[in-house]
């Protein structure tokens, strides 16, 4: 199990990037939230299986390969604290 921030930078902001990560994570076993950060970037906290997190990602990555223009990721130790994969404000 892995816990991992990624910030995504580029247009993604105002382009339904946080939705459609709720929709893309649907199809994996993975909880956490994404939203949007003041600074117009976008923070995205995913726990699960490693290989889960890194596959929810990547197909994140290829529904919004336009506007992503780079990712940074982080990788900690699981918390647990989340039931689902919700969009926050």
């Amino acid at each position: 199990m892995v816990r991992r921030r990624s910030i995504f930078i580029g247009h993604v902001q105002g382009v339904g990037f946080r939705y459609t990560a709720q929709d893309v994570a649907r199809g994996f076993d993975v909880t956490g939230y994404v939203r949007n950060l003041p600074d117009g970037r976008v923070e995205l906290v995913a726990e699960g299986e490693r290989e889960q997190v890194g596959q929810f990602l990547g197909a994140l990555g290829q529904r919004m390969d336009g506007f992503i223009k780079r990712r940074l990721d982080d990788d900690a130790p699981p918390t647990g604290e989340f039931s689902d994969f919700s969009v926050r404000r």
